[in-house]
């Protein structure tokens, strides 16, 4: 079997979580998560406030995209918003990132998107170059605000 990218299914919050929890180690948030597998299963395929996607190569989990969409009032339309992009270490340069960023952009224009967006930490060199290199551009004059609740 392939590589593959499909929508996640509910049986796949467990290892969508273990994933997330890889990517938490890898950027050095792992205090930072809250999440488990009941909430990410509650939240995407109970209330459907996010998408999930799984990455194989041969059944077997190489990565995860989640994803959701937001709304721009100057386009007057919703955009795709990447949560997070996330392909195992072992398996990168392999194309699998292009390959996913490529569904999710053909996604976004599927659904009429003007525009596709995500956040990328300053510090992680190889996914602002992997950005750089798929047409992104960094948005410098914005700046991230948040509240946490």
């Amino acid at each position: 079997m392939p590589f593959e990218i499909r929508a996640a299914v509910r049986g796949d919050a467990p290892l969508i979580m273990a994933l997330i929890n890889e990517l938490a180690e890898y950027e050095k948030m792992t205090d930072m998560v809250t999440a488990t597998a009941e909430t990410l299963e509650a939240s995407i395929f109970d209330r459907h406030e996010a998408e999930a996607l799984l990455l194989t190569l041969d059944g077997e989990a190489v990565g995860y995209a989640i994803y959701c969409f937001n709304f721009s009032t100057f386009k007057g339309r919703a955009g795709l918003y990447l949560e997070d992009i996330y392909v195992r270490p072992q398996y990168r340069g392999r194309g699998f990132g292009t390959k996913t960023f490529e569904y999710l952009k053909a996604e976004a224009q599927r659904r009429g998107c003007p525009r596709m967006e995500w956040v990328c930490l300053d510090w992680n060199s190889p996914s602002l170059e992997f950005y750089r290199g798929m047409g992104a551009e960094a948005l410098p004059q914005w700046v991230l605000h948040r509240i946490e609740f």
